[in-house]
């Protein structure tokens, strides 16, 4: 079963790579192949990404404050988080996902690490970009008084270049 689940996400991969690499022809001067299935793949990414945050903030999420209760030992806890911190945690993991199966199998298929070392170190390099959203709303909305999810496309913008680097270089590295 888990055979077929892998055979039949290799084959949409691709898939999808055959339409990215249909439209790589005007670029080639400008980009390697790499990079431009990088952009095509966080691109379609970044939109799910901003389409999730609207759905999930405006919908779902409703503006208000989140309440979360939890206990550590006999104590109990209530914390109330802000709308636009409760969005971006109910969004990541959903394009933590997809983000790595395009990167995985779309862009950097000839790294030779093994499947678990990849994911630990992309959710690494993604963790830092967390760091930075998380951060980055709390300043653009909270001090600025931006609206969230314009402020979320901005920094989004700041954590294409190094998740790019990052996952080239460290998830992704093809061993010499």
């Amino acid at each position: 079963m888990q055979r077929q689940r892998l055979k039949a996400m290799k084959q949409l991969a691709q898939i999808l790579t055959k339409i990215i690499d249909f439209f790589y022809t005007p670029f080639r001067k400008i980009m390697s192949e790499q990079l431009f299935r990088y952009a095509a793949c966080g691109g379609g990414n970044l939109v799910l990404d901003w389409i999730l945050y609207f759905l999930v903030y405006n919908f779902v999420i409703g503006h208000e404050l989140v309440s979360i209760q939890f206990s550590v030992f006999s104590y109990q806890f209530t914390q109330a988080i802000t709308p636009h911190i409760a969005t971006l945690c109910i969004v990541f993991p959903i394009t933590l996902l997809t983000g790595f199966w395009l990167q995985k199998y779309v862009t950097f298929t000839t790294s030779q690490l093994n499947g678990w070392r990849q994911l630990s170190r992309y959710i690494f390099i993604v963790a830092i970009n967390l760091a930075v959203n998380y951060f980055g709303l709390k300043l653009c909305v909270e001090t600025f008084g931006w609206y969230p999810t314009p402020s979320k496309m901005f920094i989004t913008l700041i954590t294409v270049a190094i998740s790019y680097f990052g996952q080239k270089y460290y998830s992704f590295r093809v061993k010499k």
